[in-house]
C-alpha cells in the first residue's frame, strides 16, 4: 500500500483539482505537505485522511471560513480537542435541521405530484368520455 502520494493521485483519488488542492495548503486548509527532492508535493495516508474530511464538511455546507477556523484549531492540537468536538456537534445539527427542511419539501412536492396525477387522470377520464357520448 502506498504511503506517499503525488498530487495528481490525490487529484484523481479525491475528485479535488490539482488547483484546489494548492488553494487548499495556500489558506491554510492543508497543512504543508512534504515534497521530494524534485519539490514535488507528497501526500500521506494522513494528509487524504485530512482531505477526506474537509471534502465531507464543504460537501454538507460548511462556510470555508468556518473550515479554516477547523483547520487552525487541529494545528494547535490536544488542547483545541473540545472546541473542533463542539464545531463538528454544530454542523452535525446543522445537517438534522436542513435534512427536516429538506423532508418537509420533499412531502410537498410529492403531494403536489400526487394532485397533478389525479388532476390528469381525471382530465384523461373526462375526454374519454366525451369522446364516447360525444359522437352521437
Amino acid at each position: 500500500m502506498e504511503t506517499d502520494f503525488s498530487i495528481q493521485q490525490v487529484a484523481q483519488q479525491t475528485g479535488l483539482s490539482i488547483d484546489t488542492l494548492r488553494y487548499y495548503e495556500r489558506i491554510g486548509l492543508i497543512e504543508p505537505v512534504q515534497r521530494a527532492s524534485s519539490g514535488h508535493r507528497r501526500y500521506s495516508q494522513a494528509d487524504l485522511n485530512w482531505i477526506a474530511l474537509l471534502i465531507d464538511l464543504r460537501e454538507t455546507g460548511m462556510p470555508l471560513a468556518r473550515m479554516i477556523h477547523f483547520a487552525q484549531l487541529r494545528r494547535q492540537g490536544a488542547a483545541t480537542a473540545a472546541e473542533r468536538l463542539r464545531i463538528l456537534e454544530e454542523h452535525q445539527q446543522f445537517l438534522e435541521q436542513q435534512m427536516q427542511k429538506l423532508e418537509r419539501h420533499k412531502a410537498a412536492l410529492q403531494q403536489k405530484i400526487a394532485h397533478k396525477k389525479a388532476f390528469l387522470d381525471q382530465k384523461e377520464s373526462i375526454a374519454e368520455r366525451e369522446g364516447i357520448y360525444g359522437e352521437q
